[in-house]
C-alpha cells in the first residue's frame, strides 16, 4: 500500500507541485463545483498509477488541482463504489494519496433517497452521522501504522464545526437544509419499499451506496470531514415509485448549486 501510494504521489508531482488543503469529492450530478474553482491542473484517473476508473455515468474520472478564494483544493471529479466490483481498498486509495499530498479536510457530496418524511425532493442534508451495512469496512486486514492506528474512534465522523458553518450559511442564503443519518449500502439495487422503511426505523433519513467508506479512511487518517447529501428520490409512505440513475443525475444536476454555494462560502471562511 505504501509503495502504491508513493508511486500515484510521484507521478502527481510531475505535473503539479500542489499541496491542497482541501479534498472535495464530487458525487453522482454533482460535477458543476468545477466551474467555481481557478484550475491549475487536470490529472485523469486513468494516467495514475494504481488509481480505479470511474465506470458509473455522471462520474468524469479526473483529479482537479485548483484553488477557491486562495485555499488549495483538488476535486475528485466522479468516485468509485463498491458494486463497481472495486475493494473497500480501491475505493479508498485516492483518500490516501491526497492525504499525503497534504489535504487537511474532506469535504464529500453524494445523491442519496429520503426517508424522512420531512424531505422533499431537490433537499439538501447536512450528515451528521451514519450507519454502515455495506458489509464491509477498508480498514479490515493489516493496519499500517503510518497510515493511521489499529482502532479508530467514530463518535464524530463528520466535523461539528464545520456542520454548524454549513448551517449559519444556509440561513443566511435561505436555502432549505437538514441535518440527519445516512446509511450506506452496497448496491447497485435501489431499494424494496421494505428495505426503506427497515431502513427509516434503524433511525437512517437518507440512503446511497457511497461516502461511508471514504470517510471512515479520512478519519482512520486524521482528517476532519464535512459530509453533505442531495435527496432525489424519496422512500417513504405515499412516495414510493420507481427511479432511475437517470432521474438522479437530472435532480442533482438541479440542484447542485446549493451544494456549491454553501462549500464554497465554508472555503472562503477556512
Amino acid at each position: 500500500m505504501l509503495e502504491r501510494i508513493q508511486k500515484s504521489i510521484d507521478f502527481i508531482r510531475t505535473i503539479t507541485k500542489s499541496t491542497p488543503k482541501i479534498c472535495i469529492i464530487l458525487g453522482s450530478g454533482l460535477s458543476s463545483l468545477k466551474d467555481y474553482i481557478s484550475i491549475d491542473e487536470i490529472i485523469r484517473y486513468s494516467e495514475i498509477p494504481y488509481f480505479p476508473i470511474s465506470t458509473v455515468k455522471g462520474h468524469k474520472g479526473e483529479l482537479v488541482f485548483g484553488n477557491i478564494s486562495g485555499t488549495e483544493v483538488v476535486l475528485m471529479n466522479g468516485r468509485f463504489h463498491y458494486y463497481e466490483g472495486y475493494s473497500m481498498q480501491e475505493i479508498t486509495f485516492p483518500i490516501r494519496v491526497v492525504k499525503q499530498l497534504g489535504a487537511e479536510y474532506l469535504f464529500l457530496s453524494n445523491a442519496a433517497g429520503g426517508m424522512n418524511s420531512a424531505y422533499s425532493i431537490g433537499d439538501i442534508m447536512f450528515i451528521e452521522d451514519h450507519i454502515n451495512l455495506m458489509g464491509d469496512n477498508p480498514l479490515i486486514g493489516h493496519n499500517i501504522d503510518e497510515l493511521g492506528p489499529r482502532f479508530v474512534d467514530m463518535l464524530e465522523p463528520y466535523d461539528r464545526e464545520l456542520i454548524k458553518d454549513a448551517i449559519n450559511i444556509a440561513q443566511e442564503k435561505s436555502i432549505k437544509y437538514h441535518k440527519g443519518v445516512y446509511v450506506a449500502v452496497p448496491g447497485p439495487c435501489f431499494e424494496t419499499p421494505a428495505e426503506y422503511r427497515y431502513l427509516a426505523k434503524m433511525g437512517a433519513d437518507a440512503v446511497g451506496m457511497s461516502t461511508v467508506p471514504e470517510n471512515i479512511v479520512a478519519i482512520h487518517s486524521g482528517m476532519k470531514c464535512f459530509a453533505t447529501s442531495i435527496i432525489t428520490d424519496l422512500g417513504f409512505e405515499g412516495h414510493f415509485h420507481p427511479i432511475s440513475h437517470k432521474e438522479v443525475l437530472q435532480v442533482a444536476n438541479k440542484s447542485a448549486n446549493k451544494i456549491n454555494e454553501i462549500i464554497i462560502e465554508m472555503i472562503k471562511k477556512m
